[in-house]
């Protein structure tokens, strides 16, 4: 019996560590394309022969403004973290705990927003932006990203598992309702509030969609952006067009292993309960 037990999980574990290898082993490969020259590429070379000259490309090369993309991205992926973290909350204690009327509609209504795909709302966006001439400017690039109808009903869903004891307690003292969310509830969802915030910043820094559409000037590119309008003048160069995607990704990775622990913690206080 116990044997069995150790085969069954000596196979879990082999399962595991397959399918991490079949996962990881595309970044792998992207990493140590980037790492190489151009004749390179699709050979196995010695470590001495790497070389990170296609990452100073991007710094150095007037034609691609990595240096002035990355400021934009970060700028952006910043100012709306802190934004998720302000008004989403807001949002989703209010349809936890207050009573008002047309609650359950308000929320009906944001379940209902996570159905609509994104493109079916750009054009009136884009009007609505230019229309404030905010075209070509961070609060286009900010604005759009601060209302997120997940990170509400995630919130929502673990604000509903506050005990109405401790509000009742802070009312007597004589707390007000926003006084009570900031010094009570606020603190209590730190976990769910750093996975909104992981989820945010891989949603920001990597968006394509948005900073394209609601910019056209180079100067005010994001990351992302930016490496696709020269993506084509280097085309045939694989090394660095794999140096760019690490660029783009490595943010992310460094981002989640620094809070994955706050994450899974937040997806299991959030997302099943309520």
């Amino acid at each position: 019996m116990k044997a069995r037990k150790h085969l069954a999980l000596f196979a879990n574990y082999a399962i595991i560590i397959v399918l991490g290898l079949l996962f990881i082993l595309p970044f792998i490969y992207t990493i140590y394309t980037s790492l190489v020259s151009t004749r390179d590429v699709n050979k196995l070379v010695s470590i001495t022969n790497w070389t990170f000259d296609n990452y100073i490309m991007y710094f150095t090369n007037d034609a691609y403004n990595v240096p002035r993309w990355f400021l934009n991205t970060t700028i952006m992926t910043g100012a709306v973290i802190v934004g998720n973290l302000i008004v989403n909350p807001l949002a989703a204690f209010a349809l936890a705990k207050l009573n008002f009327k047309g609650k359950k509609i308000i929320y009906w209504i944001v379940l209902a927003t996570m159905m609509v795909p994104y493109h079916m709302i750009l054009i009136p966006v884009y009007v609505n932006m230019a229309n404030l001439g905010w075209l070509n400017t961070f609060l286009a690039l900010v604005i759009p990203f601060l209302y997120q109808s997940l990170y509400i009903f995630m919130l929502r869903q673990f604000f509903v598992t506050v005990p109405n004891e401790f509000m009742e307690a802070a009312r007597i003292d004589g707390m007000s309702k926003i006084g009570l969310f900031w010094k009570i509830v606020y603190p209590l969802a730190r976990s769910p509030l750093i996975t909104m915030s992981i989820l945010a910043f891989a949603g920001t820094w990597n968006s394509y969609l948005i900073p394209s559409t609601l910019t056209n000037t180079p100067k005010m590119y994001v990351l992302v952006v930016g490496l696709n309008s020269v993506k084509d003048a280097v085309f045939e160069n694989t090394a660095l067009i794999m140096a760019g995607v690490v660029l783009t990704t490595l943010p992310i990775l460094i981002f989640f292993f620094l809070f994955q622990k706050q994450y899974i913690e937040g997806i299991s206080s959030s997302g099943i309960k309520g």
